[in-house]
């Protein structure tokens, strides 16, 4: 029988959808809720970067973490989406396994549904990271280059108490219920600078209203979405497939030691360290991290895909 949480009390239909800005698209798992920015993106010259780009968050914020990068890439002329994942934001909450096979699974529907161009460009935020790049390297001729974001997954995250105790079958429920929602989004809020805490709290709370949020947490923490994905890093390693690499410097959910383990697994990555700057830096520090990401999606694409034999 489904856990019933305190703070869970709206459905999500299409009635409470219309609350929502963005659109909606029917994958095989359920609804996914996407933004569109330039469906007819401007041409940006012969040889120049991939036009389409799409943006995958982190662990449980919804895609509104992307609003400024989402506003410059549109305003730069990409074909750029955005959306929530599975269990996130508007996107349906399916009574199912959070594993890396789901979240790849409507990354690659989601594609196919808005018809994206093939190879395109990926960004993936904390646990975006390794579903990112598992869709890379299952499906390389996809993807042209890859951008990460303090991703999780060099090696098993250390957990936060509240997270250590919810991966404990039946407890995790009871005391993830007796977590409130505005003391669960202040857990979450790894931004350095404190003065952005309250905006994300109100706007994060929002999602965690519908019913399924915690159990789609819980599946996404038992199913093994914050353990060691180095395995997947190093066929990116070798692939050869161009990556671009961000952290903040005082980012207290993944250590900034884990880069140089993923610089390890993947030679070919330009690394950028965003000073006074959280798990957050395209967000905390659009003015730095915004011209280096433009320049890297406007190189020439490099044409085939490297074997990894």
């Amino acid at each position: 029988m489904s856990f019933s949480f305190r703070d869970e009390t709206r459905e999500l239909n299409e009635l409470t959808r219309k609350e929502a800005s963005g659109s909606f698209v029917q994958l095989s798992d359920g609804v996914t809720h996407y933004e569109l920015g330039n469906p007819s993106p401007l041409p940006m010259g012969e040889g120049a970067g991939v036009r389409d780009v799409l943006l995958v968050h982190g662990f449980s914020v919804p895609y509104f973490i992307y609003d400024v990068t989402f506003e410059f890439l549109t305003r730069a002329g990409f074909r750029v989406a955005r959306y929530d994942l599975f269990g996130r934001g508007f996107s349906d909450r399916p009574d199912t396994e959070y594993n890396i096979d789901l979240f790849v699974r409507q990354l690659g529907e989601l594609l196919d549904a808005l018809r994206f161009s093939r190879p395109m460009s990926l960004v993936g935020l904390s646990t975006g990271g390794p579903i990112t790049a598992a869709f890379t390297a299952r499906f390389p001729e996809r993807v042209s280059r890859l951008v990460l974001i303090d991703p999780i997954g060099a090696k098993p995250l250390p957990f936060m108490p509240f997270l250590r105790v919810a991966a404990m079958p039946k407890l995790g429920e009871a005391i993830l219920n007796l977590v409130r929602s505005e003391g669960m989004a202040m857990k979450i809020a790894s931004f350095f600078n404190r003065e952005l805490v309250q905006e994300f709290r109100a706007r994060y709370i929002v999602s965690m209203q519908y019913k399924g949020f915690r159990r789609a947490i819980l599946s996404t923490i038992r199913s093994g979405m914050l353990d060691s994905f180095l395995d997947v890093y190093e066929r990116i390693g070798r692939l050869g497939k161009p990556v671009l690499l961000f952290w903040g410097r005082n980012d207290p959910t993944v250590p900034l030691k884990h880069s140089d383990i993923l610089r390890g697994a993947m030679p070919q990555t330009e690394f950028h360290l965003i000073e006074n700057c959280g798990h957050i830096p395209h967000h905390e520090k659009p003015e730095e991290v915004n011209p280096i990401l433009l320049q890297f999606l406007k190189k020439p694409s490099l044409r085939g895909v490297k074997s990894e034999g």
